[in-house]
């Protein structure tokens, strides 16, 4: 079994603890018991390049990624087999992406962290949905070679059981996450169920993650899991 926690932010993301250092998310990771994470900040993959190297010098797992908010204020988690097909994803989705200035004051810093430890501030909010629908964005995704699914769907707000009602029948997803049941809501039976921590801080990753029964600890072995 692979130890992993597939959702997870770092100070890029608005609604981050600025301590979440990308470099230190994977140490912490490490440190209690994790083989393989993804990172997946609002809207952007732009903390990934310094996530990947801690990685390699932790000897873990890491998947790059994103959580995109679609038109329908839904949460998606798009991950991407190299950093160079998230940031040609992110670069397709910045223009789908209203252009409102942050207000650190209000929304918090969105700070990106570059491998060699200087920092600069995303300027434009990362939260605000996107233009594009739930049906969508997995059809993007796959074409930057990417897996999607529906983040958190049985939570109270931003997921699509609590937005739609329904889980449509033209969504092609690659997995479900769940955070509290791994049943329910009408979600199909062929999805396989991802269970992680979606931290925003410290303190709310799980001591050796979210096992799942992977080949090797990386994207293709999460692949070839949710597609096999």
């Amino acid at each position: 079994m692979i130890r992993t926690d597939l959702h997870l932010h770092s100070c890029l993301s608005p609604c981050a603890d600025d301590e979440m250092d990308p470099g230190d998310v994977v140490r912490m990771a490490k440190l209690i018991g994790i083989d393989l994470i993804a990172l997946t900040d609002h809207h952007s993959s732009k903390n990934c390049p310094t996530a990947e190297a801690a990685a390699k010098e932790c000897g873990i797992g890491f998947i790059p990624g994103a959580e995109i908010t679609t038109s329908e204020e839904i949460h998606c988690v798009c991950l991407f087999p190299s950093v160079d097909a998230a940031f040609a994803f992110n670069d397709h989705i910045a223009h789908l992406r209203p252009r409102v200035k942050n207000r650190p004051d209000i929304f918090g810093d969105q700070t990106i962290v570059n491998p060699d430890g200087t920092t600069e501030t995303e300027p434009y909010l990362l939260y605000p949905a996107t233009n594009i629908s739930i049906i969508d964005l997995p059809l993007v995704v796959k074409a930057f070679g990417g897996l999607f699914w529906p983040a958190h769907v049985d939570r109270g707000s931003n997921s699509l059981l609590t937005v739609l009602g329904i889980w449509p029948e033209e969504l092609i997803a690659d997995a479900v996450e769940v955070t509290y049941s791994d049943r329910g809501g009408g979600i199909p039976d062929s999805l396989k169920r991802i269970r992680v921590s979606d931290a925003h801080r410290f303190r709310a990753m799980q001591d050796d993650g979210f096992p799942l029964p992977l080949r090797t600890a990386d994207f293709d072995g999460l692949a070839a899991y949710l597609r096999g």
